[in-house]
């Protein structure tokens, strides 16, 4: 593993088992996606989760980091990220993120997801839609030879086009050995900010949270629990994706 400018590029072994944690993560949010119906408690979610960390022999990668109490982030409407599984019952009309990671060969997977609780349609349609279309057109970006800011550029333009909000507190970031590398991947571009080649074995994890309303979010007592400051409804898609020679690679895939 080499080091350029603070930021660790990935040989192809290293590679393979960040592929390897990401796959694992995608079956796991598959899992939770297929379990997502009106009734159910949101801590059942929880116990998947772990059920399924113990299946594979890997860690849940957030379990005890920084204090966090969970495996899984879940965050339902008005939540941004960070929310906690808890006796929370889903509603038709509700739309639930899973945030979820694991440790596997000493490296780490990262992917989030947001699932509607039975049909929706209109703005929750929208919002769900548009997110993870910026998604993708963020990876598009994550190209060798490219700048990291074309990434954030591209979410940006996707969400404010379509007339959405992208959150600025948070941000995707570089992965690997830890959960958090450099560099930290805003969902908007940050004005003066120097350039940040993109470069081959360079591994990131790109996550737009974006909201109907306004930007800007407020923490619960939990200390944890980040919510739309206007209430709005929010939605979050993340990958792991890998630059290479031949352009961005989604680790974060189930096959």
């Amino acid at each position: 593993m080499k080091k350029v400018r603070g930021i660790f590029l990935k040989n192809d072994l290293e590679i393979a088992s960040m592929r390897e944690a990401g796959r694992i993560v995608a079956i796991i949010l598959r899992e939770l996606r297929e379990a997502v119906k009106p009734g159910v408690k949101t801590m059942v979610f929880e116990e998947i989760a772990r059920k399924r960390c113990d299946d594979f022999k890997v860690k849940p990668a957030f379990l005890g980091m920084y204090g966090f109490p969970y495996a899984l982030c879940c965050s339902v409407n008005e939540e941004v990220v960070h929310g906690f599984p808890s006796e929370r019952v889903l509603v038709d009309g509700d739309l639930v993120s899973f945030d979820m990671g694991v440790v596997y060969d000493g490296f780490y997977g990262d992917s989030a997801t947001t699932v509607p609780v039975g049909a929706v349609n209109g703005d929750r349609e929208k919002l769900l839609r548009v997110t993870k279309e910026s998604l993708e057109a963020g990876i598009a970006e994550a190209r060798a030879g490219n700048d990291l800011y074309d990434i954030s550029r591209a979410v940006q333009k996707y969400v404010e086009e379509h007339g959405l909000s992208v959150v600025r507190r948070f941000v995707g970031h570089g992965i690997g050995r830890k959960l958090h590398e450099k560099p930290e991947i805003p969902n908007f571009e940050p004005k003066g900010a120097p350039r940040v080649p993109l470069l081959p074995g360079m591994v990131l994890a790109i996550e737009p949270m974006v909201t109907a309303g306004g930007p800007d979010v407020e923490v619960l007592s939990d200390n944890w629990t980040a919510v739309t400051k206007d209430r709005s409804l929010s939605a979050h898609f993340e990958h792991t994706v890998a630059v290479t020679k031949n352009g961005p690679r989604i680790l974060s895939l189930a096959d």
